[in-house]
């Protein structure tokens, strides 16, 4: 017996106590443009990344509206990949025999991400050779990039969860949970039907909910599941990097850590189609596989301490290295020194914020450098290290 011959005989046995009601619908037309639930949420999650990974990378020393600039680079990259992985290991969906069941010939839509399939491992890992590319670019350490990034896209894969509920897609076997997430009867072309054309796993997303009075059962909300466990991936990665200060790519090692294992026993639950080896799921074994590398990174890594803030800075689009966009100076030209100010040079290393003068005696330090790194745009070092903290 199937997976899904299994979890077919077993919803009819199931009471409907859904508390989560299947959605009325996943697309708006707003004239002739479509607004797709599912994309609304990629975006967003999208957004919500660039605007928190930005202000975590000022908070590190970097410049502000850097990850916007990666973004150029990271977005397109990201949406391949996944894309990518997800044709690459569900081929059958567009390129198989239509006349065997669960397979079909429709190599246009593999082009169709607005019917769901993002594979986020193949997301992660383009996305992260387009942040590299612009790292490269804007002279910026890609390991500091990543820390900053990382619970923010954590956060984005909780957001852009929420597409798959309005999608009606990659839920769990049946159940009768108080917070059982009811799916209803699909077609093609949105004909009419009964419980008998319910099935079993999912239906394809194209297919359109025909009658919302036929209910063919209540599922595991794993799309729901995945949420909450990326909430809290988020929340670990923000309390390990304050209290910890991660660096070099640790705090995003940690985040992926985390994820991979949640994403092992979520996938577990569900009963959407899949390929298998050894009877369990792929993306179970690349979850274990991933989770593994995560934690060995973490233990060969843990001597480092955080990027200097001064390497973080990089350049801006339009601007050669060693230009002031790099490196900006006072305005009354007090040269720079291994990213500090002259200033600060003369600072002991007691840490007292006074200058020395040749006779010994110290001299109050007026606060200049700190004064024209913010008129600058750019946060001192002192300052990035403190507001780190509030990222």
């Amino acid at each position: 017996m199937t997976p899904f011959s299994a979890a077919a005989s077993f919803a009819s046995s199931v009471p409907f106590t859904a508390g989560i009601p299947s959605p009325p619908r996943g697309v708006w037309e707003v004239g002739p443009v479509p607004l797709r639930a599912y994309a609304i949420c990629i975006i967003a999650g999208i957004i919500v990344a660039a605007l928190w990974g930005n202000r975590r990378l000022v908070a590190r020393g970097g410049r502000p509206g850097a990850i916007t600039d990666l973004a150029v680079w990271m977005v397109p990259f990201g949406l391949v990949g996944g894309r990518l992985y997800h044709v690459i290991t569900d081929p059958e969906l567009y390129f198989g025999n239509p006349n065997v069941p669960g397979q079909n010939w429709n190599p246009w839509g593999a082009f169709a991400i607005w019917n769901g399939g993002l594979g986020i491992w193949g997301a992660i890992a383009l996305g992260g050779l387009g942040a590299y590319i612009g790292a490269r670019r804007y002279k910026i350490p890609f390991g500091a990039i990543a820390d900053a990034l990382a619970p923010a896209i954590v956060l984005a894969q909780a957001i852009g969860r929420l597409g798959n509920y309005f999608n009606q897609e990659l839920f769990g076997a049946p159940t009768s949970v108080p917070w059982a997430l009811e799916v209803f009867l699909r077609t093609p072309g949105g004909v009419a039907g009964t419980a008998a054309d319910c099935g079993s796993g999912e239906f394809p997303t194209e297919w359109i909910k025909a009658d919302p009075t036929v209910l063919c059962g209540t599922y595991h909300p794993t799309f729901l599941y995945e949420i909450l466990w990326n909430v809290g991936v988020a929340l670990l990665v923000v309390w390990a990097d304050r209290r910890f200060r991660l660096g070099h790519g640790r705090a995003f090692a940690l985040y992926v850590a985390g994820y991979t294992a949640g994403r092992g026993w979520i996938e577990m639950l569900r009963i959407d189609h899949a390929n298998h080896i050894f009877g369990l799921r792929l993306n179970v074994f690349v979850s274990v596989a991933v989770f593994l590398a995560a934690v060995i990174y973490l233990v060969v890594t843990r001597s480092l301490r955080r990027e200097d803030p001064a390497t973080v800075w990089g350049i801006a689009p339009g601007h050669k290295p060693g230009g002031p966009e790099q490196q900006p100076e006072p305005a009354d030209g007090t040269a720079v020194i291994d990213g500090t100010f002259a200033a600060d040079a003369a600072v002991g290393d007691d840490g007292d914020d006074d200058e020395t003068a040749d006779d010994g005696k110290a001299v109050p330090h007026d606060g200049t450098a700190e004064s024209e790194d913010r008129m600058s745009g750019r946060p001192h070092a002192r300052d990035a290290d403190r507001d780190s903290d509030l990222a």
